[in-house]
C-alpha cells in the first residue's frame, strides 16, 4: 500500500499580504498528478487543512473540490485536526463522508478508533484467512486543557495529553491480529524537529516537546506542524507545508513522503518534491548594489525580502527596488557601519541630553542614522515653541 503523507495545507492563509488561493490551486494539481503517477492508495492530511477556524467560501470551496478530485481518483483519504483548523467544523459530515473514503479524525472519541484498509488489494490468503490490514489512527491536535478530563489527565501538557492519547491507540492496536502494520497521524511539536516563522507556537503556557520514543510502537508517524519536511528517525516524519508560508522557508524543498506498508511493516519511505511557481529570495546589500549587480538576476522574479545596508536611509527605497524586484514585500535597514554616535544607545542618549530640541534630534538620529540639518532642527524649534504657547493657555 501507497501512502502520500501531507500536512499543514493551510488553506486561505496569504503570504506577506499576498493571497495564495491561486498558488494552492496549482498544489491540488500537483497532489492529484502526484497520486495518479504514483499509484498513491491513501492520502494523509496531519492537520491544518485550513489556516482559520472560519475559512472562507472560496476556502471551504477548494478543499470540498480537492475530495472531490481524489474521491473520483479511487483514493482513500485520512484528515486529522490541527491547532488552525476548528475541530468541530472540519470534522462535520463525517460518518458519512466516511462511506466515500474520507475519514475525519477531528474527535477525541475516535483517536483510538482506527481505520483498516486491506492491504494486497483486499485478496484472502490461500488458508482462506482475511486479508491483512494496515491501522491508521488520526489523533487531532489536542489542546492540553481542553483534553485533559476526557484523557484522564491530572497535569496539562502537551506532552502528557499526547502521551493518554497515543497510549489509547497502543492499547487498541494490542486487540488486532499480532503484526498489524500501524500508522498514526498527529499534529504536534516533536523533539527534535526544526521551526520556523509561520508556525503558531504551541509552547504556549508551559507545554512542551514530545519525545519521539512515544511514536515506536507504531509502523509509520505522520507528523504534522512543523513547515519543513524533516526525518526525526525512519518511521517519524514531517511532511512540511506544501507551500511556503514566510520566508523563513526559502531554503525549503516543498513536497510530501510517499511511504511504503507492506504486511510486515514499513517499506521504502521516498520523498515527493512540488515546486513553486514562484521562488522565494532574501536580499541584502546598499541600494545601488541591489539595483545594479548580476549578482541578484535570479532574484528579479521571486518573491524578495530585502534588508538594505545603506548608513543613510534611501528615499523610496521600496518604490526604486520594484523596478527591478517587482514582487519585494518586505523591506528592512539594518546600516552595516557604526558611526561614532552610535556607540551610545538610545537610553544613554536620552539622559545626556541637555533640552527637549536634543532630545528629540536625537531620536531623529538615531532612527535615521544621521544628525537633524539646520532646516530640521528650526522646524522642531518652532514645533516645541507652540507646545510650550499652548500648554501655558491651558
Amino acid at each position: 500500500m501507497k501512502l502520500l503523507h501531507t500536512s499543514d495545507w493551510h488553506l486561505g492563509r496569504s503570504f506577506h499580504g499576498v493571497g495564495t488561493l491561486a498558488a494552492q490551486h496549482r498544489f491540488a494539481d500537483q497532489l492529484l498528478e502526484t497520486v495518479t503517477s504514483e499509484n498513491v492508495d491513501v492520502v494523509l492530511v496531519a492537520g491544518d487543512v485550513y489556516d482559520r477556524a472560519l475559512p472562507s467560501v472560496d476556502v471551504v470551496n477548494l478543499f470540498d473540490d480537492i475530495l472531490a478530485r481524489l474521491n473520483a481518483a479511487g483514493v482513500q483519504v485520512v484528515v486529522s485536526s490541527g491547532n488552525h483548523d476548528s475541530a468541530t467544523r472540519l470534522g462535520f459530515g463525517g460518518r458519512l463522508l466516511e462511506s466515500a473514503g474520507v475519514h475525519l479524525r477531528t474527535r477525541l472519541a475516535d483517536l483510538a478508533v482506527p481505520i483498516l484498509l486491506p492491504l494486497d488489494g483486499g485478496a484472502s490468503g490461500d488458508d482462506g484467512e482475511p486479508p491483512a490490514t494496515v491501522a491508521i489512527y488520526g489523533i487531532p491536535f489536542l489542546e492540553p486543557r481542553l483534553a485533559a478530563q476526557d484523557l484522564g489527565v491530572e497535569n496539562p501538557t502537551h506532552f502528557s495529553v499526547t502521551e493518554a492519547a497515543l497510549k489509547l491507540i497502543a492499547a487498541d492496536l494490542a486487540t488486532r491480529a499480532p503484526g498489524t502494520p500501524s500508522v498514526v497521524l498527529a499534529h504536534t511539536f516533536a523533539s527534535g524537529g526544526i521551526s520556523s516563522a509561520s508556525e503558531r507556537e504551541l509552547s504556549i503556557g508551559g507545554v512542551g516537546a514530545v519525545p519521539l520514543d512515544l511514536f515506536e510502537p507504531f509502523s509509520y508517524a505522520a507528523l504534522g506542524h512543523l513547515h519543513g519536511p524533516q526525518t526525526l528517525s525512519h518511521s517519524v516524519r514531517y511532511s512540511g507545508s506544501p507551500l511556503p508560508y514566510s520566508f523563513s522557508e526559502a531554503k525549503h524543498n516543498k513536497g510530501a513522503w510517499l511511504v511504503e506498508i507492506t504486511a510486515t511493516g514499513l517499506g521504502e519511505v521516498r520523498k515527493v518534491d512540488w515546486a513553486p511557481e514562484r521562488g522565494l529570495s532574501i536580499l541584502s546589500g546598499k541600494l545601488e548594489e541591489l539595483l545594479s549587480s548580476v549578482d541578484f538576476d535570479q532574484a528579479e522574479e521571486h518573491f524578495c525580502q530585502i534588508t538594505l545596508t545603506d548608513n543613510d536611509r534611501p528615499e523610496q527605497a521600496m518604490e526604486r527596488l520594484r523596478v527591478r524586484f517587482p514582487n519585494t514585500l518586505v523591506l528592512m535597514f539594518a546600516p552595516d557601519i557604526a558611526r561614532e554616535s552610535d556607540q551610545q544607545s538610545y537610553g544613554e542618549r536620552i539622559s545626556a541630553a541637555a533640552n527637549e530640541l536634543d532630545l528629540c534630534c536625537g531620536f531623529l538620529d538615531h532612527v535615521r542614522h544621521r544628525p537633524a540639518n539646520d532646516d530640521e532642527q528650526k522646524v522642531l524649534r518652532e514645533a516645541l515653541t507652540a507646545v510650550r504657547v499652548q500648554e501655558a493657555s491651558l
